[in-house]
């Protein structure tokens, strides 16, 4: 308890004493209450409880424009991180959050990137409660990016894209393979489109992607080729531009095209075969081909430019070449 009354103080008085001074301020008290004994009154009703707070947040990241998925996210982990540490928001200190991050990561064998979303999500908390004036300083400050290392994600080469084409048995597999392939879409964007979404003429559709957000995506000569004669092979009356190969006919989900590229991959023995790899392989075949990051950027409907710069993989024949073209 008289910890928690020191910080409460420690906070109050943080944008008029300098550190050195909150350090001297900090041993005062320290002695001053060291045979003292504090009870805290609880009042009948606490409007500021962690829940409460938590919840405000939440509504704040809807007003954002969050996805629910994103919500649901943000919810568990500051949900799950609160009940461990036992403390109201105001008495959370530095060391409280970097020992909670610490023992999950040694508890649940999380892996870095898991648990630099946590620090992330934690901060985004608790930066909208010093701009709010719920605390006077934001704990996670101190607590930097956990350093993750780089590897290189694979692409599908050519070859990879021919054979999983000719592997396709029926016209709307390959249609699918194709307008990923073409556009880069992700697979979430994919399995939302309706057929009057698709303009063939201009060889374009819109999708709505993160935080529905919507933006025009292009595929080539070949795809509307397969994608039209896909629908015209169609005798169902749903809307969805890719269903279920079987009666009743139901607007593929994700998971189905998810299990369906892995069986391609199984039956092809090509590895890692997943949606999302055909978005990477868009984006390093188009900077490989010189066109501008932030054209790239936007044909992904990236928000910042650094995630798009993690997506692309520099071909290293071309990095073998320049070397020799330009330095010698």
């Amino acid at each position: 308890m008289i910890n928690n009354l020191i910080r409460d103080i420690e906070q109050a008085m943080f944008n008029t004493l300098t550190n050195e001074q909150l350090s001297q301020l900090r041993t005062v008290l320290e002695y001053s209450f060291r045979n003292i004994e504090i009870v805290e009154k609880q009042p009948e009703i606490e409007t500021d409880t962690n829940q409460n707070l938590i919840e405000m947040f939440i509504s704040a990241k809807k007003v954002e424009g969050c996805s629910d998925k994103s919500i649901a996210y943000y919810r568990s982990t500051l949900n799950k991180a609160l009940q461990v540490i036992q403390k109201k928001v105001s008495h959370i200190s530095t060391d409280d959050l970097r020992l909670y991050l610490n023992t999950y990561q040694v508890d649940s064998g999380a892996s870095k990137v898991t648990v630099d979303n946590i620090r992330r999500i934690l901060s985004s908390f608790f930066s909208w409660l010093e701009e709010e004036n719920y605390i006077i300083k934001s704990p996670v400050r101190r607590i930097h990016k956990v350093k993750i290392g780089k590897t290189v994600k694979e692409t599908y080469t050519d070859e990879a894209l021919e054979q999983m084409r000719d592997h396709c048995d029926n016209s709307r597999d390959l249609a699918l393979v194709d307008l990923l392939a073409s556009t880069g879409m992700r697979v979430g964007e994919l399995v939302k489109l309706n057929r009057n979404d698709i303009d063939f003429h201009n060889r374009e559709c819109v999708v709505t992607g993160k935080g529905d957000k919507q933006r025009r995506v292009y595929f080539d000569a070949r795809t509307k080729i397969h994608l039209q004669k896909y629908l015209e092979e169609r005798s169902d009356t749903n809307e969805a531009l890719f269903v279920s190969l079987l009666a009743p006919y139901n607007r593929l989900q994700i998971s189905g095209v998810e299990i369906r590229l892995r069986q391609f991959g199984r039956e092809l023995n090509i590895p890692k075969v997943h949606p999302h790899k055909f978005r990477r392989t868009l984006a390093t075949m188009a900077i490989d081909k010189g066109m501008p990051i932030e054209q790239v950027q936007h044909l992904l409907g990236h928000q910042s430019l650094d995630t798009t710069l993690q997506y692309a993989m520099v071909n290293q024949n071309n990095v073998k070449i320049s070397h020799r073209k330009y330095i010698g």
